[in-house]
């Protein structure tokens, strides 16, 4: 039995994870950052700080029995490109080394955006595609991208697409916000959205592989201050999302022809967004409990490393 430990401390959520690669199996530990009411995120150094108090406690918790583990992996950037770089992954990251120092093991670093795809792919039994080109999607408050993965190496990650300004995330917190709801606003949104059976037509702002968003927050604005009801303007906000993301993957399909599609992040735990997105598409969804910020992925991914390709 071979068990390797995943660290991530993205800008919203401490998470670690223990994989077994021969069970298959894996426990998660997470907490998310405490952000103040009607506030619409987290500072850097206050990211820094939680993440600092909050590992101990959660390390405690997946440690609680005596386990041996064979390498150590971490988020240590939020994208696989250059110059990525956020302060809060350097929590994780300083923790990762230490531990591989004191026990004499492998310390695996990867982008926080590979750990969400491979998490969605382990969700959904696929991990077949990690060293399999294919298209992902990734759909967070920080992040609105369309990847193309494994297209020149192991994991390899090309950011061909997305939102040109907004991301989805951010919209659907700041319209969740101004309706009253609390940050994160995902689940509340969706819950009114489902309340709403009125039919909503939107055309999305569609360039080549690129979305627009901003133009749906003013919309929101708009629609609140002519006083429509809170659950319209929650399904309004979805239905831009999903049809946005719609003329991208379309777009995509056209340019690059049939690959495997997958969507992760936290905005794809949207049951409204999936239901309908897999109607219209060939396409595949993480669970919604590995579509927010965890080190599942992280875990799963130090463990393909550490069997089939050298430290790095």
């Amino acid at each position: 039995m071979s068990i390797y430990l995943g660290i991530d401390t993205s800008n919203y959520t401490t998470s670690v994870s223990l994989y077994d690669n021969i069970s298959g199996n894996a426990i998660s530990k997470r907490k998310l950052l405490p952000v103040k009411d009607g506030e619409l995120g987290i500072r850097q150094n206050d990211a820094v700080f939680h993440h600092t108090q909050q590992l101990p406690q959660l390390i405690s918790e997946l440690f609680s029995e005596k386990v041996k583990i064979d390498a150590v992996g971490v988020s240590s950037a939020p994208r696989s490109v250059e110059n990525s770089y956020m302060p809060c992954f350097t929590v994780g990251t300083s923790l990762a080394k230490s531990i591989g120092k004191i026990l004499d093991i492998p310390v695996y670093e990867n982008s926080h955006q590979q750990g969400h795809i491979v998490s969605a792919l382990y969700s959904i039994n696929r991990l077949d595609l990690i060293d399999e080109p294919h298209i992902a999607f990734h759909v967070s408050g920080g992040t609105t991208e369309a990847i193309l993965v494994n297209f020149d190496g192991f994991m390899s990650t090309k950011i061909i697409g997305g939102s040109s300004d907004l991301n989805a995330g951010q919209l659907v917190d700041r319209v969740g916000v101004m309706l009253g709801l609390s940050f994160p606003c995902g689940k509340e949104l969706e819950k009114l959205a489902e309340k709403c059976n009125e039919e909503i037509k939107l055309k999305p702002s569609i360039n080549g592989f690129h979305c627009s968003l901003s133009g749906f927050e003013n919309k929101a604005k708009a629609l609140f201050e002519q006083n429509y009801s809170k659950e319209y303007i929650a399904k309004y906000v979805l239905k831009a999302i999903e049809n946005s993301l719609a003329g991208i993957l379309q777009n995509i399909i056209l340019e690059y022809g049939e690959y495997p599609v997958v969507f992760a992040g936290g905005v794809m735990s949207n049951s409204i967004i999936r239901n309908s997105m897999t109607k219209r598409f060939d396409c595949m969804f993480s669970l919604p409990e590995y579509s927010t910020d965890n080190a599942v992925g992280v875990a799963v991914l130090t463990s393909y490393k550490d069997n089939n390709y050298d430290n790095t």
